[in-house]
């Protein structure tokens, strides 16, 4: 009977636990859909790491470019920032496996790490004792990956992983959607910009919009500068580039 009723309470607790852990993942969901840029993103994704995966004391959201270069962002500390660098400097680690090859990456023990070893020792000796990675997203030779840092070893079990694999799972679609925001502003600032360069040329030498435009992809191609650069110089200098850069 006791057995039972221990049995009962732990899935009582459990129940409960589920049923918080589920209002929070909606919360996150709903901030996320708020959020308008990716920084944004990355924040609240961390905070919800911290607060959510059991054994999870630090976090950082790494961000790969070339296939080559980490980037650490949002990071809660210097540990996961350094932790970042490492495997930049070396092209090996938990990160870069979890963004490249498999969805989870989970390290128990740095100290007894034999995947990454030259990565293992120097992490171990800023600190790091274990990591869980989750796979974010990938496009092209651009990847992210979740990095989760305990304070000792073995503090992620099943429930770690299944919780960040719920928060990158939202995190994943809000990045997609953040950086589909960042460019649309980016193409709209920039067309706002070449229609300013273009006025003004129209205004002093009383052309048509066509001419001036004609007279900026000019230069751009002339002096190997993007078009973008062109308008904004222009812009801010009055001046057209001319001069071919080195």
């Amino acid at each position: 009977m006791t057995a039972f009723t221990n049995t009962q309470d732990s899935a009582d607790r459990a129940s409960v636990i589920s049923a918080i852990l589920a209002g929070r993942l909606s919360e996150l969901a709903r901030d996320l859909q708020h959020d308008q840029d990716t920084e944004a993103v990355l924040t609240d994704v961390v905070r919800a790491v911290l607060e959510l995966v059991p054994g999870a004391v630090d976090a950082s959201i790494s961000l790969v470019t070339g296939r080559r270069t980490v980037e650490s962002r949002a990071a809660s500390g210097e540990l996961p920032r350094k932790a970042d660098e490492l495997q930049s400097e070396m092209r090996q680690g938990p990160c870069l496996d979890a963004a490249y090859e498999q969805r989870v990456v989970r390290v128990p023990d740095l100290s007894n790490e034999v995947r990454w070893p030259a990565f293992a020792r120097a992490a171990y000796d800023i600190g790091a004792r274990s990591m869980l990675c989750i796979q974010l997203f990938v496009n092209g030779d651009n990847l992210g990956a979740l990095n989760l840092y305990g304070a000792d070893v073995n503090p992620f079990d099943e429930d770690s992983e299944q919780t960040a694999l719920l928060i990158g799972a939202h995190a994943a679609v809000a990045l997609s959607d953040a950086r589909e925001i960042d460019q649309l502003t980016e193409a709209l600032g920039t067309r706002d910009l070449i229609g300013q360069a273009k006025g003004i040329l129209m205004e002093r030498f009383k052309i048509t919009h066509q001419q001036a435009f004609v007279i900026l992809t000019r230069a751009s191609s002339e002096s190997n500068i993007k078009l973008r650069d062109v308008a904004a110089h222009l812009t801010h200098s009055g001046e057209v580039i001319t001069t071919r850069k080195k």
